[in-house]
């Protein structure tokens, strides 16, 4: 199992690497040809920060893995909120003043209804992939032009502050973006290997891999993003980037991976990790709009009951491992 084990952890440290490039890339791109910053800060840093997922999962469908695919979207998503928004409150409470983040929230929590619907008869086929997808093509759609309506909005101040901190020439921007891409796809290939590898192992289903070891490696570009924005105090960075990458987490990773390799639905996925997905949403929407203030806000207490939470769902995980 050791070799299995060194791959997995390779390809963590590529995977988190090749996603910076190829967020930094995509971003510098964007802002070159004139892309408007609260844009590329919804789409493309949100969308693409979820770029390991995409490429684990699409890798793990074509691989005839569907528990490794599934497990990371839906296990990203918890750990995006659970963990890492909770750690990011721990180290600075998150407030919350950017419109365009609180337009956004309820999208979120529809759409994850939405997919309930769509999974609830265990299948997961390629016109319920499609529908995800088109899905996501409308709700890219409506951000596009929510962007428009939010100039001088809180977040276009901070992603505009966080474009002019690392600037690059056209060029550089480019070699950035395909290198990451290039090292995305590598990285992808050994950490899914590695992760297949040690389930048959330890005679563990690839669910459990995806939402633990998979779920949280591929999160980790969001984790170092997160923390960066929140000791900066850009909050609205923070907590826009978990938004956006659970969006496409929710319907482009999932959609896409059913499109490549349609699968059944674990029940656990129903019963455990969907709900939990849920509540945690459901949680950031409540959170998000705060008290009569106007503005949102996760202190600390509310940061260390996420981590808790995280922390009981862990070790829950883990126990299904160890009992197997």
């Amino acid at each position: 199992m050791a070799l299995p084990l060194l791959m997995i952890v390779l390809g963590l440290i590529l995977l988190v690497w090749s996603a910076d490039l190829f967020v930094d890339g995509a971003a510098a791109i964007a802002q070159i040809y004139g892309m408007s910053p609260l844009l590329i800060g919804m789409v493309v840093i949100g969308f693409g920060t979820s770029a390991p997922e995409l490429s684990v999962s699409a890798l793990s469908a074509l691989q005839g893995n569907p528990g490794i695919a599934l497990g990371n979207a839906y296990g990203s998503n918890i750990t995006n909120i659970a963990l890492i928004l909770g750690v990011v409150a721990l180290i600075n409470p998150i407030v919350v003043h950017s419109q365009v983040i609180k337009k956004e929230l309820p999208v979120l929590l529809l759409v994850t209804f939405f997919v309930l619907g769509l999974l609830f008869d265990g299948e997961l086929s390629r016109l319920d992939a499609g529908l995800h997808l088109l899905l996501f093509v409308a709700v890219m759609g409506w951000m596009i032009k929510q962007s428009f309506k939010g100039k001088n909005d809180s977040l276009e101040h901070e992603i505009t502050e966080e474009l002019n901190e690392h600037p690059m020439s056209r060029d550089q921007a480019i070699i950035y973006l395909l290198a990451g891409l290039a090292f995305l796809i590598m990285s992808s290939r050994l950490l899914v290997w590695g992760a297949v590898s040690v389930a048959h192992d330890l005679g563990v289903s690839d669910l459990i891999i995806g939402l633990t070891v998979v779920a949280i490696g591929t999160s980790l570009p969001e984790l170092a993003s997160s923390i960066s924005a929140a000791r900066k105090g850009e909050d609205e960075l923070a907590i826009g980037n978990i938004i956006g990458s659970n969006l496409f987490n929710t319907l482009g990773v999932v959609g896409l991976a059913g499109l490549i390799q349609p699968m059944s639905i674990p029940a656990e996925i129903l019963h455990r990790d969907w709900p939990l997905m849920a509540i945690l949403t459901a949680s950031l929407l409540v959170l998000g709009y705060h008290k009569s203030s106007g503005s949102g806000c996760i202190n600390r207490v509310e940061g260390g009951i996420l981590v808790a939470i995280y922390g009981g769902y862990t070790v829950y995980l883990i126990n299904t491992i160890v009992s197997a």
